[in-house]
């Protein structure tokens, strides 16, 4: 069994940053991809980028590609993601998620799920 907990969502401008923080435990840090997803109302869950911790290799969605980026402290077992020019439209419920795939986008494939962080961007 594999716990997930998100931290840091919260209220910010159009063109500002926030990081959240996705603690991971009861597992191996090695034996899962992380990553995070996120959805809107009325919309479907949107992959946003993951993290394979044993090659290092990022994915990202392509709508975040070049403002968001994801990290990991192996030691805290603790996976980021540093969203920079933040935009309206990334207003959304965020996801942090593990996964034995390599890399996937699909939210089927992801096993184990956090209970999801707010951020609102406001105009």
């Amino acid at each position: 069994q594999v716990q997930m907990e998100e931290s840091g969502g919260g209220l910010v401008q159009a063109g500002g940053s926030l990081r959240l923080s996705c603690a991971a435990s009861g597992r191996s840090f090695g034996t899962y991809s992380v990553g995070w997803f996120r959805q809107a109302p009325g919309k479907e869950r949107e992959f946003v980028g993951s993290i394979n911790p044993r090659t290092g290799n990022t994915y990202y969605g392509d709508s975040v590609k070049g403002r968001f980026t994801i990290s990991e402290d192996t030691a805290k077992e603790t996976i980021y993601l540093q969203m920079n020019s933040l935009k309206p439209e990334d207003t959304a419920v965020y996801y942090c998620a593990a996964t034995t795939y390599s890399y996937s986008y699909r939210p089927d494939d992801w096993v184990y799920w956090g209970q999801g962080t707010q951020v609102t961007v406001s105009s």
